[in-house]
């Protein structure tokens, strides 16, 4: 690179996104060596690391809110994010300024010598450094793509996390359930305890915590997420149990991935007082998971889901709360989703369908996302070259009681937000 380093935060973010040919590049050789070059140890005193296919987000947002709530320094590494890279990398519920980004990408590109990195690469390796220095308690890290290749597997977690495992990124991760466990459970260590937060997780996840001794500790046979009445459930396993508030976030699915945060947090040698679990499961917050907003009344939701299985999950809390009058879906999806899988997960819940075209290299217009679903319930969707634009015309058509619906990616939430929090 020329002898003038990126300045800013955006300088830095631009520079990264330039130096690798393939912003996809699966492999742990590249990060492993400069991180050892960086002298990267522990980024805390415990490490716990999230994978699965959905609800890794909102697992790692209760891990983080229990730990702040029982006082522990707690730093959080996720991804992608949705307005401002620093969502990325948060140290006691805040995210990290932009000097701090900037000193760890410093560090990285003192280490990384010709070893060229992914943009992911450099974000997990400047957020390491940012939390070695930070003298954490707990460090949760989520995992980017996979687990067995992906840049968070150089480190080794005190306790392991796979919620879910379904049919996504089927390019990188293979084509059914047995193929993609068996990349999720790359990050399972031998010996230490791995949290299975699904009842029925993929026979080659087991049989890889089989083969290294780890103790799989899984929901519906190790713990249990009990419903007591509409502002309460329960939690246990053999030896513990403890009554609780539901969830802020509201998905039937949160009750799940809170008590999946629970036994990943129980499973530390590390005590909790009894007050933070539930302080920390109310407290819980995270954007783009079922957001609600407000529009002349008319409720509108926000949601990253994208693949089969988070729209059914949608459809559940669509129907645990249905609206009084019509829902309206803006939905936009990358070229690399099963979009048609999507729309059938959710039609039933859905009265009419607005296609957002998605800028980008792995986007495609209305027109692309139309065709793929001329056999769906969106066949007779109206198309709109944008996310806003598709908002607009779907809140124009929106009544009193009605509830629109945006979602389908990451980029389709990120586009919408900047309108929906505007005073317009």
């Amino acid at each position: 690179m020329s002898s003038v380093r990126p300045a800013t935060l955006e300088q830095w973010l631009a520079h990264i996104e330039q130096q690798h040919p393939h912003p996809i590049a699966m492999g742990l050789e590249r990060v492993r060596e400069v991180a050892q070059r960086m002298q990267l140890g522990k980024p805390g005193e415990y490490t716990i690391v999230v994978g699965g296919t959905n609800g890794k987000g909102s697992t790692v947002a209760f891990i983080e809110s229990i730990a702040r709530a029982a006082e522990w320094k707690v730093g959080a590494y996720t991804s992608p994010h949705l307005l401002r890279y620093s969502e990325r990398v948060r140290i006691d519920g805040a995210d990290v300024d932009d000097a701090t980004l900037v000193a760890g990408f410093n560090a990285v590109e003192d280490a990384r010598g010709d070893t060229a990195l992914t943009y992911f690469e450099y974000g997990t390796l400047c957020a390491l450094w940012v939390f070695q220095q930070a003298g954490l308690d707990l460090a949760v890290l989520e995992v980017g793509l996979g687990g067995r290749l992906d840049a968070v597997n150089i480190i080794d977690a005190d306790v392991s996390v796979i919620t879910t495992v379904d049919i996504d990124h089927s390019d990188w991760l293979g084509n059914d359930r047995e193929a993609i466990g068996e990349e999720k459970a790359g990050i399972i260590r031998g010996w230490k305890p791995a949290i299975l937060g699904e009842i029925d997780p993929p026979s080659s996840v087991l049989r890889r915590a089989y083969v290294l001794g780890a103790n799989a500790i899984r929901f519906g046979s190790d713990f249990f997420a009990e419903p007591i009445d509409a502002q309460n459930w329960r939690w246990r396993d053999v030896a513990f149990r403890i009554e609780l508030p539901q969830p802020a976030l509201w998905a039937p699915i949160q009750r799940n991935n809170a008590a999946t945060a629970i036994a990943a947090l129980r499973a530390l040698d590390k005590p909790v007082p009894r007050t933070a679990w539930a302080q920390g499961v109310a407290d819980a917050r995270i954007a783009g998971r079922l957001q609600r907003f407000e529009r002349g009344g008319v409720e509108v939701l926000v949601d990253v889901g994208h693949n089969p299985q988070a729209a059914a999950t949608l459809a559940a809390a669509l129907k645990a709360q249905p609206a009084s009058g019509r829902t309206l879906a803006v939905y936009g999806a990358l070229a690399d989703k099963d979009a048609e899988g999507v729309v059938q997960a959710l039609q039933e819940q859905v009265d009419g369908w607005w296609l957002a075209g998605l800028d980008g290299a792995r986007g495609q217009s209305a027109a692309q996302l139309h065709e793929r679903l001329k056999a769906t319930a969106a066949a007779n969707g109206v198309q709109a070259g944008s996310v806003n634009a598709a908002l607009k015309l779907a809140l124009a058509q929106a009544g009193v009681g009605d509830r629109v619906l945006v979602f389908g990616s990451f980029h389709t939430v990120a586009e919408a937000l900047p309108l929906l929090q505007s005073a317009g």
